[in-house]
């Protein structure tokens, strides 16, 4: 449950333009260039065709955010850092979710501290995944350094973000490469407090909140942040123990 706030406004690796944040490659948590131990093993989902529908009978409904009730996590919706749709076509529906997924985009993120540098950060992930063939950003929600929790691809279509494990599976990504930098105090708050709206929501067991790397060959979401992770779980943490 998510009470979202008014409404504003592939394997290769992606090379970015000169950007507000400078070069970037960004192609979500299976690549990056700043892993000590080198970059994990590429867990993309297997591509769909351009132009092929899987529903070439039906209708494609828009996608639009859903309401939700009041007493949970505040996120920003899409529609505050795009304006563009998912390729409705190029996605599976997602159905009941039955499972979570935390990464980590595997970019740095010192000195992170403003929306702009988030929704540029999310404009630039979304065009390298579109780029590669996808219906959208892979990931679902979204937490940057400051603990703000963004609306990426709707959750009524399935994400991009684990192979084979895709099916079901609500995808959250925190910003920042926890291979080497830790996950701030906001981002932790917000991750626990999302998880635990979640979970609840959809009625996601604790057995089936995992890390990606506990469902693939990966380094993602970083050693800093699994450690996180399996304290929470250690300290039977809402929605993660």
């Amino acid at each position: 449950m998510i009470q979202m706030v008014e409404d504003t406004p592939t394997r290769r690796d992606f090379l970015s333009g000169a950007l507000s944040m400078g070069v970037l490659a960004v192609a979500g948590c299976a690549s990056s260039n700043n892993y000590a131990l080198g970059p994990p093993a590429p867990a993309w989902p297997a591509q769909r065709r351009p132009g092929t529908n899987p529903y070439p009978t039906h209708r494609e409904p828009a996608v639009v955010d859903l309401p939700v009730p009041t007493s949970s996590p505040q996120v920003m919706p899409r529609s505050s850092w795009t304006r563009e749709q998912p390729i409705v076509s190029l996605a599976n529906r997602m159905g009941r979710i039955e499972r979570i997924t935390i990464h980590h985009d595997a970019m740095d993120a010192a000195g992170f501290s403003t929306a702009s540098q988030a929704r540029q950060r999310l404009t630039d992930i979304r065009r390298a995944h579109t780029d590669n063939g996808w219906a959208d950003i892979g990931y679902h929600y979204v937490i940057d350094p400051t603990g703000t929790i963004w609306a990426a691809r709707p959750v009524q279509l399935q994400g991009a973000h684990v192979r084979d494990w895709n099916e079901h599976n609500l995808g959250v990504m925190l910003m920042g490469n926890f291979m080497h930098e830790r996950p701030t105090a906001q981002a932790l708050s917000s991750l626990q407090a999302l998880i635990h709206s979640e979970s609840a929501r959809y009625r996601v067991p604790a057995a089936r909140i995992s890390t990606h790397r506990e469902l693939a060959s990966t380094a993602c979401p970083g050693d800093s942040l699994q450690r996180q992770i399996d304290a929470a779980r250690g300290q039977r943490i809402a929605g993660f123990a």
